[in-house]
């Protein structure tokens, strides 16, 4: 089991964090700061800038703590957090991937949530520093709190399209 967690934790924690630096950097294929700002921009996201620092920022600190296995809830929470954003952004165009669905941010938040509830395993620093198991009252408040406060930022941030943008949107489609 431990080394099924190690597992889970590496890919899910270090894909997490590599999806932040290409947010706020040109490493890994990303845009830059600029690119992560109109990226948000274009799913109807105000904040610009700020709002691509603290997503990408949120997406690189969760995802290496949880690859660590280091504050494991609270990490799962704030991934489930920025996961369950990105679901909320690929919602209308249905569940399934290949239709740029939100399936794959639905797998990360269960996954984080798998890791929350089971713990990090026993090769993690929770378990070098004597912080695993958690209590239940934590973890049961990250797996509330993470989509909570998703979809929170959503309703904060995000503003309806204007009709221009409506229309320069349906006429790129066509």
């Amino acid at each position: 089991m431990d080394a099924g967690l190690l597992v889970l934790r590496l890919v899910t924690g270090l894909l997490l964090a590599g999806h932040g630096v290409q947010k706020v950097s040109f490493r890994l294929g990303g845009s830059g700061l600029a690119g992560g700002a109109e990226e948000f921009r274009r799913d109807g996201f105000r904040g610009g800038r700020i709002t691509a620092v603290v997503a990408g920022a949120s997406q690189i600190g969760a995802g290496l703590f949880l690859a660590a296995g280091l504050l494991t809830p609270p990490a799962a929470m704030a991934a489930m957090g920025v996961m369950t954003v990105a679901g909320t952004v690929k919602r209308h165009k249905g569940l399934w991937v290949q239709n740029d669905g939100y399936e794959y941010p639905a797998v990360l938040v269960a996954a984080f949530a798998a890791l929350a509830l089971t713990g990090p395993g026993r090769w993690s620093l929770d378990r070098a520093l004597d912080l695993d198991p958690w209590p239940l009252w934590v973890v049961l408040c990250a797996l509330l709190a993470g989509p909570v406060s998703g979809l929170l930022t959503r309703a904060v941030l995000h503003r309806p399209a204007t009709d221009t943008e409506r229309k320069h949107s349906a006429q790129a489609a066509e």
